[in-house]
């Protein structure tokens, strides 16, 4: 990142790892991520861990068993790193009750927003409760999505924009973050479908590092609606954030890396220095 960009920077879509994580290396992933960040210039990641990510549960539809072990384990990271990691509540909407009391006690304890991952679609009414919750705390809630949904996928609820879109209309006083705009599929149909719907922020994660998506996500919905992430992995992040670098000017390129993220997560989550 240029010299003139470097005061913050804020990864609204991160993932790390736990000891009940498949992968027996899961420090040594949580360690790398942190250390990549720290050369590419992240100063707040906000993240969320998957419950055990699929190992004793499925991973979109994760046990409360393990959803709670994972929201320990995401605080646990917080309390190690303050002031760099930040957390989502993961939940399960097929667990309502249970849902409820992990953002209650997750927001009691400092984490700043939700998770939901493909365990329901969007447009049904299981996700109503959470969406008020979140409104009456005032946090964003990050949504996977595909981008636009053609058929049935096995082992997830996947939802696609216009569903989120509609989950957003039925809660216009909830922020949601669409994910992983670039993690494949129709990202057009993705921009068209939250294009009216102005309390949906779009996160420029995922694989894909899309010179034209770049362009076509700032010219539909302009750069106050768009947030910097990174999701699994950092080297895409990376490069769709050199692009974003010389293709934006200074105040457009601080609103995606960090201003739109002040304004959406709760007030005074971040330290920010005007």
């Amino acid at each position: 990142i240029g010299a003139d960009r470097t005061r913050m920077l804020i990864d609204v879509h991160a993932h790390f790892h736990s000891e009940r994580s498949p992968r027996s290396d899961w420090r040594r992933l949580n360690e790398s991520r942190l250390a990549a960040g720290r050369r590419i210039g992240i100063t707040a990641h906000v993240a969320s861990i998957l419950g055990s990510w699929g190992a004793n549960s499925p991973t979109y539809f994760p046990s409360p068993d393990d959803v709670t072990e994972g929201n320990e384990a995401m605080r646990a990271l917080v309390r190690d790193h303050p002031g760099l990691v930040y957390a989502y509540c993961t939940v399960n909407p097929n667990y309502t009750e249970h849902a409820l009391t992990e953002i209650r006690r997750g927001l009691d304890q400092g984490m700043v927003g939700i998770k939901l991952a493909a365990s329901r679609r969007a447009t049904d009414a299981l996700l109503d409760p959470i969406a008020e919750a979140a409104a009456s705390q005032n946090v964003p809630i990050l949504h996977h999505v595909w981008q636009r949904r053609r058929r049935d996928w096995p082992g997830q609820e996947a939802s696609d924009a216009s569903e989120i879109a509609t989950l957003a209309a039925r809660h216009p006083n909830t922020k949601f973050i669409l994910a992983h705009l670039a993690g494949g599929g129709d990202w057009g149909h993705s921009l068209y479908a939250v294009r009216q719907a102005s309390n949906i922020w779009v996160d420029l994660s995922g694989s894909g590092v899309d010179v034209d998506m770049l362009h076509a996500a700032v010219g539909n919905l302009g750069c106050s609606r768009l947030l910097w992430g990174a999701d699994v992995t950092l080297d895409t992040g990376w490069g769709k954030l050199r692009y974003l670098e010389s293709m934006l000017s200074g105040p457009e390129w601080d609103l995606i890396a960090f201003r739109n993220a002040v304004t959406v997560f709760p007030a005074g989550a971040f330290h920010v220095d005007d």
